[in-house]
C-alpha cells in the first residue's frame, strides 16, 4: 500500500537523490501523519470521553501530539528546501532539526501534564466503562498506527532522514502504548480491579521518554556530531583512487542538513610534479566529489619530497617511534631542514580525542625521544586533533 500512495503522491519518486524529491517524500510524510493521527485523535477522545477512561484520553492526547509534530515536519521540510541566500549561504536544510526539537519539547511537556491527571485518577479513581465499542477503537487504533510504522520506515530509508524514522519508532511505542491500554481496560473489566490510572501513567511515560530521546537525537546534529563513518571512509577511498594522491590528512567534515556536507582536506602530492598538474588534479578530485557525491570539497594541497632517501628512511624511524607510544598516534606533513650543526624535523602529530596524554607532555615525550635518536635532531611539531572517526585513509609514501 506504501508504495502504491507513493507512485500516486509524489512525482518523479526513483530520484530520491535530489533534493526537490526528497522535500516532496517529507510533505508527503508528513500529510499523511496529520490526517491519520488527527482521526485516531478523534476516534479515542469521544472513546475516552464517553467510557470515563483516562488512559484512552491520553492515548488521544498522544495521537494529538502527533498530528502536531507531522504538521511541523511538513513545514520544517517545506522551509528546509528553500534555497541559500545571502543570509543563509550554506542553505536552510537545518529548519529541518529545528522542528523537530520543537515537537520534541511539546511532547515532554505533554507527558509531563499526562503523568499529573494520571496521578490524580489513580489518587480519586472512578470506574472506567467497558464497551466492545471501546476494545474496537483500541484495535483499529493498533492496526493503524502499526502501518504508520511500516509507512514511516520505507519513508525514512528511502530519503535517509533521521526525523522521519524517529517518527516511525514514535509509531511502534505507540503500537506498544494503545495494546497496554487496550490490555488495562480488558484485564479492569473482567478482574473487578481499575487499572485505568496506572495504566495512564504508563502511556504518559512512553510520551515522555519518546519526547526526551527526540530532544536528544535532534539537539546532536544542531550541536555538531562527527560524520559517519562509512562517510568518511568512502571519502578517503575515493581520494586514495586518484593517481597523484600519496596521502590524506586534516580531513574535517560539516553538516548542514540532510545531504549538505561541507568538507575540507590535505592532500600530498610529490614536490618534484609540476604545480599546475597538481592543481588540475585536486580541482578534478572537488568537482567530481560536487557532481557525484554532493560534497562541497576543498582540498589544501601539501606537497612532499619523495626523492630523498635519507628523509624517507628517517620518517619510517620517527613514524615508529610515535606509534611506540600508542599505536593511536600518526604523524604527517613530515620534512627535514638539513644543517651542519643541527637538522629541523618538522612535522604533524594526529591526537584523538580523550587521549591520555596532554599535547605538551607528548610533545616532551617526542622530542626527547627524537634527541635519543641523533642529539643534533630538533623537533618542531605541531598537534593536530582529529574531527572524523579513525578509519585507515591508506598508507603515505
Amino acid at each position: 500500500m506504501t508504495n502504491f500512495l507513493i507512485r500516486l503522491f509524489v512525482r518523479d519518486y526513483k530520484n530520491t537523490s535530489s533534493a526537490r524529491i526528497r522535500e516532496r517524500y517529507g510533505q508527503f510524510a508528513g500529510i499523511m501523519g496529520i490526517v491519520s493521527n488527527f482521526l485516531l485523535f478523534l476516534i479515542k477522545i469521544i472513546a475516552g470521553t464517553v467510557f470515563h477512561s483516562i488512559a484512552v484520553t491520553a492515548d488521544a492526547v498522544n495521537n494529538l501530539s502527533d498530528s502536531g509534530s507531522s504538521l511541523v515536519t511538513l513545514v520544517g521540510f517545506k522551509l528546509s528546501g528553500k534555497p541559500a541566500d545571502a543570509e543563509h549561504p550554506y542553505g536552510h536544510a537545518r529548519i529541518e532539526y529545528i522542528s523537530g526539537l520543537i515537537v520534541s519539547f511539546i511532547i515532554v511537556f505533554l507527558g509531563i501534564q499526562l503523568i499529573r491527571s494520571s496521578v490524580a485518577k489513580i489518587l480519586k479513581p472512578t470506574p472506567a466503562e467497558f464497551s466492545w465499542v471501546l476494545a474496537a477503537a483500541l484495535v483499529l487504533s493498533i492496526l493503524i498506527k502499526f502501518w504508520q510504522a511500516l509507512f514511516y520506515s520505507r519513508i525514512g530509508g528511502l530519503i535517509k532522514s533521521t526525523t522521519i524514522k524517529a517518527t516511525a519508532v514514535d509509531s511502534r511505542n505507540d503500537v506498544l502504548a494503545t495494546a497496554s491500554v487496550l490490555a488495562a481496560a480488558t484485564i479492569s473489566h473482567f478482574s473487578g480491579f481499575n487499572l485505568d490510572g496506572y495504566m495512564g501513567v504508563v502511556v504518559a511515560l512512553f510520551i515522555l521518554a519518546s519526547g526526551i530521546k527526540l530532544v536528544m537525537e535532534t539537539s546532536d546534529p544542531l550541536l555538531g556530531t562527527a560524520p559517519k563513518k562509512e562517510l568518511v571512509q568512502s571519502i578517503y577511498t575515493k581520494i586514495h583512487s586518484y593517481d597523484g594522491i600519496l596521502g590524506i590528512h586534516d580531513l574535517t567534515v560539516h553538516s548542514y542538513g540532510p545531504g549538505r556536507h561541507f568538507a575540507s582536506v590535505h592532500c600530498e602530492v610529490s614536490a618534484s610534479e609540476d604545480i599546475m598538474v597538481s592543481h588540475d588534479l585536486i580541482d578534478n578530485i572537488e568537482r567530481d566529489f560536487m557532481e557525484e557525491l554532493g560534497i562541497h570539497l576543498v582540498i589544501h594541497l601539501d606537497p612532499i619530497d619523495i626523492d630523498d632517501e635519507r628523509t624517507k628512511a628517517l620518517k619510517a624511524e620517527v613514524t615508529a617511534l610515535v606509534r611506540g607510544i600508542s599505536p593511536m598516534l600518526d604523524i604527517h606533513d613530515f620534512r627535514v631542514v638539513w644543517g651542519i650543526t643541527h637538522s629541523n624535523l618538522i612535522f604533524d602529530i594526529e591526537v584523538p580525542f580523550g587521549f591520555e596524554l596532554e599535547d605538551s607532555q607528548l610533545k616532551e615525550i617526542v622530542t626527547a625521544k627524537i634527541r635519543a635518536l641523533d642529539s643534533t635532531y630538533n623537533a618542531i611539531i605541531t598537534i593536530d586533533h582529529d574531527y572524523v572517526p579513525r578509519e585507515e585513509a591508506g598508507e603515505d609514501f
